[in-house]
């Protein structure tokens, strides 16, 4: 299903949020379930499959990930490749991502065997600490990613007037490469955020 169309927009790498947002709301009314009340059960099983179909179409190209990767299905006619490698550049952060986890996690495991009173107020000083460290990561990796965003947006720029196919395949070639990197610093986020709330507990 193609949910640049069901949402009424333009099939292209960056789409204004707000704008997004409201053209969704105003479809989503439209086709709200409760203006049903009145139909068959077929109309009504029919317009509440519509009304997911428009919620799942939102939610993805509400997320840059999800929109680029559904915009090269789309235009590639084939989901891209999964490449495990993590490209030179983001080496050092990854490891880096990587240490600053482990190490959360040798932390969590020993503050989790502590049972005295007095110990635990410690490592609650000490995991204040941690939580410090793994949020500078987080604004680094943040920072990174809305240079992304601004890297997608200018893409955008350009998209409609790429058509002939050797431009139009090197923009395709660069945003399989952000999808991949969106992918990463999403999941390196999570694993950051996933870490601060256990460190909260």
């Amino acid at each position: 299903m193609d949910y640049f169309a069901l949402l009424n927009e333009p099939r292209r790498p960056w789409l204004e949020p707000e704008a997004l947002k409201a053209k969704f709301l105003a479809l989503a009314a439209e086709a709200h379930p409760d203006k049903q009340r009145e139909a068959g059960e077929t109309e009504k099983r029919k317009a509440n499959r519509h009304y997911a179909e428009l919620n799942t179409a939102y939610h993805c190209l509400t997320e840059p990930k999800l929109r680029v990767l559904h915009l090269l299905e789309l235009e590639l006619g084939a989901k891209p490749g999964e490449v495990q490698q993590i490209p030179t550049a983001l080496a050092d952060l990854f490891a880096e991502v990587a240490a600053v986890c482990r190490s959360t996690d040798q932390f969590l495991a020993e503050k989790n065997q502590v049972t005295s009173p007095l110990l635990q107020v410690q490592l609650f000083e000490r995991a204040q600490e941690w939580v410090e460290r793994l949020r500078a990561l987080q604004t680094r990796l943040t920072r990174l990613y809305d240079r992304l965003v601004e890297e997608l947006k200018s893409l955008d720029a350009v998209w409609t007037s790429k058509s002939q196919s050797a431009e139009r395949t090197a923009l395709l070639n660069r945003l399989e490469e952000l999808y991949r990197l969106f992918g990463y610093f999403n999941r390196w986020n999570s694993q950051i955020q996933e870490r601060i709330v256990q460190l909260s507990l």
